[in-house]
């Protein structure tokens, strides 16, 4: 428990994330379930990305930059979250340098999922609210400077913690420890810390979806000139505030574990099962969804996703018309 000065020493549950299981049959199912989808919908997300790089238009056009800019922090983070479940699962010690890299890398793309889908909402916000003006407020070179502010906000709270790390205990990259985000708390106020940065990013990205999809559904039906236009325009504004409902639950992932390890214990078989569900739907199948929901509803692109996907075979490449 903290002890007197705040500092973390016999950790609890809420610090350490790893339980020493026997690898039994259905064990090794649910593993490799999980690695599997991981590593599909990573080679989803490649082939999208080939598609969008393959035409120049992709690359000039601000929602396909945002949305080039999700699938690759998407795939990231499906690699790097499976690296870390794979190893905590096997109960594996790794070098405390690679274990800080990966959890910076985890902790950012994490972050950086809502507040992009955040960024894609107030793009399209623009798009249909003020159409005149999009061309001149969503340029490819003003959404570059926005990625780059989403890297910074989602980093400043993680790197504050490696420095602090370092600086209390310049040794600290040396040796080998079992993975996790909470190794890097010294101080019970760094867990204060991150809990206010998330709920910080929860209240600001609902905020953001809540207000333009709002503005955005208003605008659509004023606009519509019979009613079936007005019911596309909704029914894609509800999917996409499906997707981006799922990437906020995921920062209730630590809340729901911990609660689940409160009502059933850390040795019972039921909490094993339900962390894994907690693992699988909250993190793993919202970042599944992003080129399901996206890429098949656009127009322009899934036509060339397709054709790169079956690899080219039998097909003449798409034309595309972006609009």
């Amino acid at each position: 428990m903290a002890g007197f000065n705040g500092t973390i020493g016999d950790v609890s549950f809420t610090y350490q994330q790893f339980f020493n299981l026997e690898m039994d049959a259905g064990l090794s199912t649910k593993t490799a379930v999980a690695v599997l989808m991981s590593l599909f919908f990573c080679f989803v997300n490649c082939v999208m990305l080939f598609a969008l790089k393959s035409k120049r238009i992709f690359q000039e056009t601000p929602r396909y930059i945002l949305f080039g800019h999700m699938l690759m922090n998407d795939t990231v983070l499906l690699l790097v979250t499976t690296i870390m479940y794979v190893v905590a699962l096997c109960f594996l010690p790794i070098p405390k340098s690679i274990c800080t890299l990966l959890v910076f890398i985890s902790y950012c793309t994490f972050r950086n999922a809502p507040l992009t889908l955040a960024l894609m909402s107030l793009e399209r916000y623009v798009a249909i609210c003020f159409p005149l003006r999009h061309c001149n407020i969503a340029t490819p070179k003003r959404t570059g400077i926005a990625i780059g502010i989403i890297w910074f906000l989602s980093s400043i709270n993680i790197i504050t913690d490696i420095i602090l790390v370092l600086t209390v205990n310049p040794d600290y990259l040396a040796g080998i420890i079992f993975c996790t985000l909470e190794k890097l708390f010294l101080f019970r106020w760094q867990l204060d810390k991150y809990q206010a940065f998330d709920v910080l990013y929860f209240v600001s990205v609902a905020v953001i979806i809540i207000f333009t999809y709002i503005s955005i559904m208003i605008t659509a039906r004023s606009v519509s000139s019979d009613k079936d236009s007005a019911k596309k325009a909704l029914k894609t504004v509800l999917l996409h505030l499906i997707q981006l409902g799922l990437c906020l639950t995921s920062f209730l992932y630590t809340i729901i574990e911990r609660t689940l390890y409160m009502m059933t214990g850390s040795n019972s078989s039921l909490f094993i099962n339900l962390r894994y569900l907690n693992f699988f739907i909250i993190l793993i199948l919202p970042r599944c969804l992003s080129p399901l929901i996206y890429g098949m509803r656009d127009e322009s692109l899934w036509p060339l996703f397709k054709y790169f996907f079956c690899n080219r075979s039998g097909r003449v490449k798409p034309s595309i018309n972006v609009h």
